[in-house]
């Protein structure tokens, strides 16, 4: 009879075990850790786009006798506007960022907006090219897409204030022509496409302090909010550009006392105020790499020109992205945090 419930017991055991092997606090970690590895093979299979892109550029640059970095510059505005955009700028080829609506590339007056004869789409005088010679001018292939735009601004010429004028001719706006002049500069200085690394604004290491104080009321200069993240450190401090960018503003500004402005391939304004001084191999027009200095930590600010020790020292950094017409400034908190921890690894790394 023991021996009966004995065996009765361990089976009843042995179900148990089977219908739950382990409880779901035990097993949702192993869960979490299989999902996340499977996102990074994920993300490590996807194809880099870069090496496609640059093939593209070269070789439209070859039909067009326009230089890669500003068929490069060109394609990388269109992609910022419609990261910014997404609703009115959908993505239409599978690499380039180029965005053009069907009037514009069938021509105003075609009675057929899906048109993809390069015949009929020149009679009314639509933007649409056939680029790859098939035959066919697509709205959907990169490279008609891209040597669509890419000559129709190259109708004017083929110099860098040739090409400036069609920029103004094709967006009739100032601002896109001065963003696609400065991504031309940026990439032609570098020489590659892959600029997208990023490093904390002050270094790794040193002594600084810093909260998400974005959003936050403004006690000088009247009713406003704070766009940016105090960073809280020693005066002197090394300022570091956190991004591949070229200077687009230095100088003083009442609020921000001496501040550098830097400008991204993302087409964010990078905003360092309250500086102590700048480096002086550092002026407006100039390309920087992450991690160059720029200047120093200071308390500068809240006056007219030379008003410092308002307030402790610290860097303001704030981000601001542009939309075509105006600049709106975000968190830049955890951009920041991310950065931070990217540096701390590669510096434990020893890369």
């Amino acid at each position: 009879m023991k021996l009966t419930i004995s065996i009765v017991a361990a089976i009843t055991a042995a179900s148990l075990l089977i219908v739950f092997p382990v409880s779901p606090a035990i097993a949702y970690p192993a869960v979490k850790r299989q999902t996340e590895a499977t996102k990074e093979q994920a993300a490590a299979a996807e194809p880099d786009p870069l090496p496609a892109r640059r093939g593209l550029y070269e070789k439209l640059s070859l039909f067009t006798e326009i230089p890669w970095y500003w068929i490069a510059a060109v394609d990388q505005y269109e992609r910022s506007m419609s990261k910014v955009k997404p609703k009115t700028r959908p993505m239409l080829g599978s690499t380039v960022g180029v965005f053009i609506d069907q009037e514009r590339w069938a021509g105003l007056l075609n009675p057929n907006l899906e048109d993809s004869s390069p015949l009929s789409i020149r009679f009314f005088n639509g933007i649409g090219r056939d680029g790859d010679g098939n035959g066919h001018a697509e709205r959907t292939s990169d490279v008609d897409l891209l040597y669509s735009l890419v000559s129709r601004i190259a109708a004017y010429g083929s110099t860098d204030d040739d090409f400036a004028i069609g920029l103004w001719e094709y967006y009739q706006n100032n601002r896109s022509v001065q963003r696609i002049q400065q991504f031309a500069r940026i990439y032609a200085a570098f020489g590659k496409l892959d600029l997208f690394e990023h490093a904390f604004p002050v270094p790794v290491g040193t002594h600084y302090a810093y909260n998400s104080t974005w959003g936050t009321g403004r006690s000088w200069g009247g009713r406003r909010t704070h766009e940016g993240t105090d960073i809280f450190a020693n005066h002197g401090l090394p300022v570091r550009s956190t991004c591949y960018g070229i200077v687009e503003v230095k100088g003083w500004n009442p609020y921000g006392g001496w501040r550098i402005g830097i400008r991204d391939l993302n087409n964010f304004y990078h905003y360092y105020a309250h500086l102590s001084g700048y480096d002086k191999s550092v002026n407006i027009g100039d390309v920087v790499k992450p991690g160059q200095v720029v200047g120093w930590v200071g308390s500068s600010g809240y006056g007219k020109p030379g008003t410092q020790g308002k307030f402790p020292p610290h860097l303001h950094y704030g981000v601001y992205s542009d939309r075509g017409l105006i600049e709106w400034s975000f968190d830049p908190y955890p951009m920041l945090r991310r950065w931070e921890q990217a540096e701390r690894k590669r510096i434990r790394s020893g890369k």
